[in-house]
């Protein structure tokens, strides 16, 4: 069973999956963030790949992209502070980005470095699900990296059926049709679209993101799912912190899984 299964199977808590972006604040912080993250609890940890053009994310982790960028972060450096990881992170590991930055680094030179360093899974927002089911899936499933979709609001039953039927991780539930970012609260309408979804009975299981950010909205969308994803409000959260990363990092995930 592979570490994204297992962490579902494992837990009977709700799931913390946090984002953060490779080499931000600074370029090598990459693991010092990722192994705090593992011994501060978090069950699931998303790397974010910085891409100069993020059209999921808000202006929180836009800004990470453009300072990881200007640091000097790309996919081989990553993979190149990625090595090893294994030996000190137990819990699932996931890069999210955007396809063009894979397409340019190569598919199957990608999920070859994914599997020799560990990562389980990658959330491409941009790559059409036909697409990665025609073009691509047969050389993920090879090197054993799950491709995880997302569904919002406005997607349709039918094509909901069609992810959970092609997924064989977890379905990440966009919470509303903005891009990434805190928000106050969770309004009727998310409520109702939780439910709905929940009332769908999906053989995969499902994480909430985008407007989570702090201990009452993760278990408000926990309620409704195994699992929700934090990302603007822990990139902030690490920017405040910079000086000593992990104290600020222990304190994030600590003040959200009280």
């Amino acid at each position: 069973m592979n570490r994204i299964k297992s962490a579902f199977s494992d837990n009977k808590s709700p799931l913390l999956n946090v984002y953060f972006t490779a080499g931000y604040p600074n370029l090598n912080d990459t693991r010092t963030v990722l192994e705090a993250l593992d011994q501060s609890g978090a069950d699931l940890i998303e790397i974010g790949v910085p891409f100069s053009d993020p059209v999921a994310d808000g202006p929180v982790i836009q800004a990470s992209n453009d300072q990881a960028l200007k640091n000097g972060m790309s996919m081989k450096v990553l993979f190149e502070q990625l090595e090893g990881m294994r030996e000190t992170v137990k819990v699932p590991v996931i890069l999210m980005g955007y396809i063009n930055v894979v397409l340019q680094f190569g598919v199957e030179e990608f999920c070859k470095a994914c599997q020799r360093v560990g990562v389980d899974g990658v959330i491409f927002p941009d790559l059409p699900l036909a697409t990665f089911v025609e073009d691509y899936k047969a050389t993920f499933d090879a090197y054993g990296v799950a491709n995880i979709f997302l569904i919002s609001p406005q997607t349709t039953e039918d094509r909901i059926r069609l992810i959970d039927e092609k997924s064989d991780a977890f379905i990440y539930m966009v919470s509303d049709a903005g891009t990434t970012g805190a928000r106050k609260g969770i309004s009727d309408a998310q409520l109702s679209y939780f439910e709905r979804i929940q009332a769908m009975k999906l053989k995969n299981p499902r994480m909430i993101g985008f407007g989570i950010s702090d201990a009452d909205s993760f278990q408000t969308a926990t309620n409704y799912a195994e699992g929700a994803i934090i990302g603007s409000a822990f990139v902030n959260a690490i920017t405040a912190g910079k000086d000593d990363i992990p104290t600020a990092v222990a304190s994030f995930v600590k003040a959200v899984k009280q």
